[in-house]
């Protein structure tokens, strides 16, 4: 179940780092700097649109680290252009990438904590369950939202990528 949870966290970030290159397009076909959209927010309470992404990339990184014990890279949550937010998505996949079945042995079981939790751990199921996955697909859908309320002509295909359909 870990491994290809986190598989499909992969793909669902290659689909971000696809509607970062359309986001980029309807910049320019619409004039205005691509850079722009790192500071748009859904509501001025909520994180900006950069911060959403590298809070999806974390998510999917450091849950799958925690589960294996497998040092992620790090990234130091610089990144000032569309680009850069590429190259971090695209770090993040070549991280996972990095991961094989096996590596998430005894993962339900292994004991995780962060250091915001103050002291407290969780199981690695719980974690997985209640923290990493919807906290990963959190900030992928605000993202999303994002980009798509600012215009970027992008659709639930966009989102789910290519399905595994075949016929039957």
């Amino acid at each position: 179940m870990y491994f290809e949870t986190f598989s499909q966290m992969k793909k669902q970030l290659g689909q971000l780092g696809k509607w970062l290159e359309t986001a980029a397009a309807h910049a320019k076909a619409k004039s205005f700097d691509p850079n722009l959209y790192l500071g748009f927010r859904l509501a001025p309470d909520q994180l900006p649109f950069v911060k959403q992404v590298q809070i999806a990339c974390d998510a999917a990184k450091l849950g799958a680290s925690r589960l294996t014990g497998k040092a992620a890279p790090s990234h130091a949550d610089t990144e000032q252009t569309l680009e850069e937010l590429g190259a971090r998505v695209r770090s993040t996949i070549e991280y996972l990438d990095t991961l094989t079945a096996k590596d998430f042995e005894g993962a339900a079981t292994r004991v995780i904590s962060n250091p915001r939790w103050e002291g407290k751990v969780m199981s690695g199921a719980d974690n997985f369950l209640e923290h990493i996955v919807p906290n990963f697909y959190f900030h992928l859908t605000h993202s999303y939202a994002l980009l798509r309320h600012n215009g970027v002509n992008l659709g639930k295909a966009d989102y789910l990528g290519t399905l595994s359909l075949r016929a039957p």
